[in-house]
């Protein structure tokens, strides 16, 4: 079966109105985009910015290279920078500050001044650190993104995002660290040095199931959220930016994952580890491989919209072996009347290793007969 080409499709979706000039929205439950507004837009992401030195720093501890009670010092230059300048930890000259207690002040406090200790800390200077942002923004896939400092404050043009890039940035963040992202994201409030202060993402008290992302706002940006709220199992990631005022951002943010929620619903496929269809394996110790649901598995549909809908498996196949068990190998489109397509990875099902060298003579040996 030959592989099909997929893009995000923008759905024939319940209407929708947002004073944000920018704005994009995507259901992690089905890979759905529910809404985009100038989503490719570049744009200067202020404090969103410090999402991707969570996510470098989340990497790090993923893999042993970093310990949330690893500590680093406040050194006088950086002190001297960022010292009140902007959102801030409050943090001493000379202070030792562990991982964990620097994350909290950049995600809770949005500290300025705790995301350049933490780059210092683990690359020896921001500038290397930065390295470290692009590397894992070029990995993740966030094309149109770069990334110049590691707080987000204006630099001229060198930091630039788009808001379709900060939603993939949000996801991945949930998916790929899910324990850091529940311990960190969605905290009410962080307290350094005896100053305790609130968590400025405008969810929060106001969306049920809301737990993050990461507000930011400068002259030059605006007012912008990237924010995350999960409800009945069912989690959506939004981005607003360019808004005009703080409660302007307070109000569309509240309304814009509300509708997500409300105007849409799901609609159960498959349960986890159900095989969906098998697929033709190419030189392995087995023709097939099963393709199964990695998860739960959903679509999401308008609400009130009569549900119908068509599915089809795509994968470039024959698979080739060695291929590994949970590996991702295939792609269900779903289909519906009134919302388009949607794209669900499927996985293999178990491990198929690759084929011994008499299996594989017979199997050249049939190709050639075939071809004659």
């Amino acid at each position: 079966m030959p592989l099909i080409a997929l893009s995000s499709v923008v759905f024939a979706a319940p209407s929708f109105e947002t004073e944000a000039p920018i704005a994009y929205m995507t259901d992690l439950s089905s890979g759905a985009v529910l809404y985009q507004k100038n989503a490719d837009k570049k744009i200067p992401p202020a404090s969103m910015a410090k999402m991707m030195t969570v996510y470098v720093a989340f990497d790090l501890i993923k893999n042993g290279k970093l310990k949330l009670d690893d500590k680093f010092r406040v050194n006088e230059a950086t002190w001297n920078r960022w010292n009140n300048q902007g959102s801030t930890m409050f943090l001493g000259l000379g202070d030792e500050v562990s991982v964990g207690d620097l994350l909290h002040g950049i995600v809770t406090l949005s500290g300025n001044d705790a995301c350049v200790v933490l780059a210092d800390g683990i690359a020896g200077s921001e500038e290397a650190f930065v390295g470290l942002m692009n590397k894992s923004a070029k990995a993740l896939g966030m094309s149109d993104s770069q990334f110049g400092n590691s707080n987000g404050w204006p630099d001229e043009g060198r930091t630039m995002v788009t808001a379709r890039d900060l939603a993939k940035l949000g996801s991945s963040t949930v998916n790929n660290f899910p324990e850091l992202y529940e311990e960190f994201y969605g905290q009410d409030e962080f307290e350094w040095n005896g100053i305790k202060q609130p968590n400025r993402n405008p969810l929060i008290g106001k969306v049920d199931g809301s737990d993050g992302m990461k507000t930011g706002h400068t002259e030059e940006a605006g007012f912008g959220f990237t924010g995350s709220a999960v409800q009945k199992g069912r989690r959506l990631v939004s981005v607003l930016a360019g808004l005009n005022s703080y409660g302007g951002r307070i109000e569309e943010s509240v309304k814009f994952m509300n509708w997500g929620f409300n105007a849409w619903e799901p609609k159960k496929l498959f349960d986890k580890g159900t095989k969906v269809q098998n697929a033709e394996v190419q030189l392995g110790d087995s023709s097939t491989v099963s393709l199964v649901a990695a998860k739960d598995l959903f679509a999401s549909i308008p609400k009130g919209s009569d549900g119908k809908l068509t599915m089809k498996v795509s994968y470039n196949g024959p698979i080739k072996a060695p291929i590994a068990k949970g590996q991702k190998i295939a792609t269900l489109i779903v289909t519906t009347a009134d919302a388009g397509q949607q794209s669900i990875p499927l996985v293999a099902g178990e491990e198929i290793g690759a084929a011994g060298f008499l299996d594989r003579a017979w199997a050249g040996f049939k190709s050639l007969l075939g071809i004659l």
